[in-house]
């Protein structure tokens, strides 16, 4: 079942209205008028003083006439929300997306995925799951990646996270599931971290979330970016063509600036340097004109191999369908190149619903997918304040809407007429209904046997919790192991209860014996004795190493400056990272400027003190006899080096920097050997990841090409780190 391949030409014809101008036209009335920059109250009336009351003199008592007051204060103590129960912290982009061909024409009749011509306008919404509106943005945890389509069927709503499994086979366990990783009750602590006794009781006492905290105690639980994020809708999907014939469908989003994570040490550290650090880098990413782009992959099954896959079941959300056994095509590009107008009015209004779906979409039996049709619109309903939450503009859908639904809270929209049911002929019997076989113009729910008892009770081809995290275990390259193994240790060093410690390392042993042995020994445990066989199976894609060096947009790179510097390779380096859309910032001892070897002078972006080398993806070392010994003699410089060293950031070093790598204590160098102001040579190539430029030489192809490498693979794990003191 090829899907057309992606076409690197492909182009909208000319004179073809983007739907993307629709939805700027739609949302343009309730942008304000810039033009008129009079402060009013929210009836548009002038006023004349907003720092003061009305008051019965100077020092009298405030008036109850005074309506500015009262509106004012009314609308403070209004301005908030509820937030969401999960995925509370976010942060939001506008786009469009384009499918490649009409690949998908055979399998489904939804246009915007068929159709080249048609470029549809998208929102997506990234969050954390456990953390408030107030926590952090690289806490262990589960991303979310939420796409809204405003499609010309309506709104579809594709909503996933960067992982293509879940917790938990059956809805009816997600309040426990969110209660049990959630603060703890009597004292409401800890904020965003699965790392406490009441979440790891609750998945040691439920086998099938195995698979998912393997995933959660990997490097895809700390991403480096949303833009280096994967997306999956994680529930297998129906698509139906025109004649009503349905495909089973895994979606999956890849950017294609790569997949790439953090390292928990920097992630924790990210925390308390910046920690809107992801969603900044998406806000200035876009504002600089780097856009995030993903590839919209699917998995399509034949409804006649529904039971075809003897190790699980389609229906079963804590398992994945391995690409070996069904590869991933690509069907279409998702460009996010706008950033909301307004946090509140946009990034937290937006409502997604999983029901949103068009003609050509359905559904499956997944009981966690049944749950969460429910359970998302009966939120949105509370958070939104009542049913009308389809009127907010990020909500609208660009598709004309025409109903019988109306008043209740916040109903923006003025009915006209007075048909408000159907059937009528007070209105000309509209709006009409389609009616049966009209589909794909109108939604028809594709017609299925159901037939059984009615009874509580899982399918015994959901039984097994640990076949598909040995497979994990079993894909994951040397150093993702160790982190794994780390993280276990970490999570449940933080867990009060022996047993419960203990119950894990049972579970862990039936994935991989040599898993839980490690973990056992760094909390306490003794080691468990086999009893189970690994299956010896693995998946290439789980990985996230090997990766193909594709680009380096949208990295960050220090160089560290003080007088004297060297400006000539920083400034070829800073030209050739910015042709590649990278962004160079020179970090000084003092902000200001630097003066340089040159005579000149180098303008600072910021002081040293203000930045941290968790902050960047690459540091530089630069040339220059009298800023080298000004950097070595100031401890934080020479921390920033290691410690970028220590997360296994490149390192480009420029010239005499050698020597503040040596100063450093790196295991770069076999000697300390030196003759003064003489550059001492790299013990061998083999530490990959830190490029050197010779005293004198020039930023030459050979250099770049050396630099772009080390930093298009974002990190060197190899290297023998943990004798560095950062």
């Amino acid at each position: 079942m090829a899907v057309e391949e992606r076409s690197a030409q492909q182009t909208v014809p000319a004179g073809t209205a983007p739907a993307a101008d629709a939805k700027q036209e739609q949302l343009a009335p309730y942008r304000m008028d810039k033009t008129d920059t009079r402060l009013t109250t929210d009836q548009g009336i002038p006023v004349d003083d907003t720092d003061n009351s009305l008051k019965a003199g100077p020092r009298g008592p405030s008036l109850l006439e005074d309506f500015h007051l009262r509106e004012k204060i009314m609308r403070f103590d209004h301005e908030r929300i509820p937030e969401r129960v999960v995925h509370a912290r976010g942060s939001g982009a506008h786009g469009y997306f384009q499918p490649y061909g009409d690949g998908l024409a055979p399998y489904t009749a939804a246009r915007f995925l068929t159709d080249p011509d048609v470029r549809t306008p998208v929102f997506v919404r990234f969050s954390t799951v456990q953390g408030s509106r107030g926590s952090t943005d690289t806490p262990r945890d589960v991303r979310g990646f939420a796409t809204k389509f405003y499609t010309e069927e309506g709104n579809f709503d594709l909503v996933g996270n960067n992982m293509p499994v879940f917790f938990i086979q059956d809805g009816i366990k997600f309040p426990d599931l969110v209660h049990a990783v959630k603060p703890e009750p009597h004292h409401e602590m800890p904020q965003a971290s699965s790392a406490h006794d009441t979440f790891w009781d609750f998945v040691s006492l439920q086998p099938e979330t195995m698979h998912h905290v393997i995933w959660l105690m990997s490097d895809r639980a700390l991403p480096r970016s949303f833009r280096t994020m994967q997306g999956f809708g994680v529930h297998t999907f129906r698509l139906v063509d025109a004649e009503g014939r349905s495909t089973f469908v895994k979606f999956h989003w890849t950017p294609l600036a790569g997949v790439h994570s953090l390292i928990f040490d920097e992630a924790q550290k990210i925390s308390g340097k910046d920690p809107d650090f992801n969603r900044r880098d998406l806000w200035e990413s876009i504002e600089a004109g780097v856009y995030p782009e993903y590839e919209l992959g699917v998995q399509l099954i034949p409804e006649q191999d529904e039971f075809a896959f003897a190790d699980f079941d389609l229906l079963d959300a804590t398992k994945i369908v391995p690409e070996e056994l069904v590869p991933v095509s690509p069907v279409g590009r998702m460009v996010l190149d706008r950033n909301p107008d307004n946090f509140f009015a946009e990034t937290e209004q937006v409502a997604f619903c999983v029901g949103n779906v068009v003609p050509g979409i359905d559904f499956t039996d997944d009981p966690l997918l049944q749950a969460r049709l429910f359970s998302y619109l009966d939120t949105q309903l509370t958070r939104l304040g009542g049913p009308n939450f389809a009127q907010i503009p990020i909500n609208r859908p660009v598709a004309p809407v025409r109903h019988h639904q109306q008043d209740g809270f916040h109903q923006d929209d003025i009915p006209l007429g007075q048909a408000n049911y159907h059937p009528n002929s007070t209105g000309g019997g509209c709006p009409f209904v389609p009616g049966a076989g009209t589909f794909p113009e109108a939604f028809t729910h594709r017609p299925e046997l159901v037939d059984g008892h009615k009874m509580r009770k899982r399918a015994e081809t959901f039984a097994d919790h640990y076949s598909q995290a040995t497979l994990f275990w079993n894909s994951m390259s040397a150093w993702e192991r160790e982190h794994i193994v780390a993280a276990y240790r970490f999570e449940l060093g933080k867990v009060a209860y022996p047993h419960i410690r203990e119950r894990v390392v049972a579970h862990l042993n039936r994935i991989d014996n040599t898993l839980a042995t490690a973990v056992a020994a760094g909390i306490g445990v003794a080691a468990p004795e086999a009893v189970s066989v690994n299956h010896g199976g693995s998946s290439p894609a789980l990985s996230q190493a090997g990766q193909p060096l594709a680009t380096i947009a949208g990295r960050r790179v220090a160089v560290l400056a003080a007088d004297g510097v060297a400006a000539a390779g920083i400034a070829g380096l800073k030209e050739f990272l910015e042709a590649n859309d990278a962004v160079l910032d020179v970090l000084g001892l003092v902000d200001g400027v630097v003066r340089t070897a040159e005579g000149g002078t180098l303008p600072v972006t910021r002081a040293m003190v203000t930045a941290a080398s968790v902050l960047y993806d690459a540091v530089v070392v630069p040339d220059g006899d009298e800023a080298v010994s000004q950097l070595i003699g100031d401890g934080l410089a020479l921390q920033f080096v290691a410690e970028a060293y220590k997360h296994a950031k490149p390192l480009i070093v420029l010239g005499l920097g050698d020597r503040m790598v040596e100063a450093a204590r790196l295991p770069v160098y076999a000697t300390s050997d030196r003759v003064e102001g003489e550059s001492s040579k790299p013990i061998a190539a083999a530490l990959d990841g830190v490029v050197f430029l010779a005293p004198g030489a020039q930023v030459d192809d050979r250099f770049t090409k050396d630099v772009f490498e080390a930093i298009a693979a974002h990190r060197h794990y190899d290297r023998p780190v943990d004798g560095i003191a950062a």
